[in-house]
């Protein structure tokens, strides 16, 4: 039942209504004031919900218990909800072999982990005319990474940087 549709028995306008019990079962077409009148006997609400049907249909309910149930669902829907975050792994262009081979592990724990790694290379002072040799270690990160990542967005340049996404293969 849509929230938006759903309203209070101080709402309903129409003068019969097919009415629906607390249990789910059908009660029939009653009028307006018989419907709130057998809400009230149940000490419940009486909610339409669907205000575009012919006759109006209203269900006898605990309006407060049925707000606190949607609440609930929606807060079980975010809880499952995973959240996919984006790492980032900064290299520099005389990066040596070991703190590569350190940096690709700690890439490889957060593709394993489901989240994206964006890896970049940065230049400082003159480095940045050889971004030829960014673009051979940003290669190497793909090759060393090719069983469980895949390139989401290839290596582009960007100021005195060099970037590259990866993403986990499905």
């Amino acid at each position: 039942m849509p929230q938006d549709l759903v309203r209070r028995n101080e709402q309903i306008r129409a003068r019969e209504l097919r009415v629906i019990g607390p249990e789910g079962e059908q009660l029939g077409i009653l009028s307006r004031m018989d419907a709130i009148l057998q809400a009230k006997e149940l000490g419940l609400d009486l909610v339409e919900v669907a205000a575009t049907a012919e006759p109006p249909v209203c269900r006898i309910m605990d309006y407060g218990k049925f707000k606190y149930e949607i609440q609930k669902k929606k807060q079980e829907a975010k809880k499952r909800q995973t959240v996919v975050q984006v790492k980032e792994i900064k290299v520099r262009p005389k990066t040596d072999d070991h703190d590569y081979e350190t940096k690709v592990r700690h890439i490889r724990r957060f593709i394993e982990a489901g989240d994206r790694c964006k890896v970049t290379v940065f230049f400082r002072g003159r480095e940045i005319i050889h971004k030829d040799r960014g673009i051979i270690i940003l290669d190497r990160v793909v090759e060393d990474t090719r069983d469980i990542a895949k390139v989401e967005q290839e290596p582009r340049a960007e100021g005195r940087t060099l970037q590259m996404l990866l993403v986990p293969k499905k």
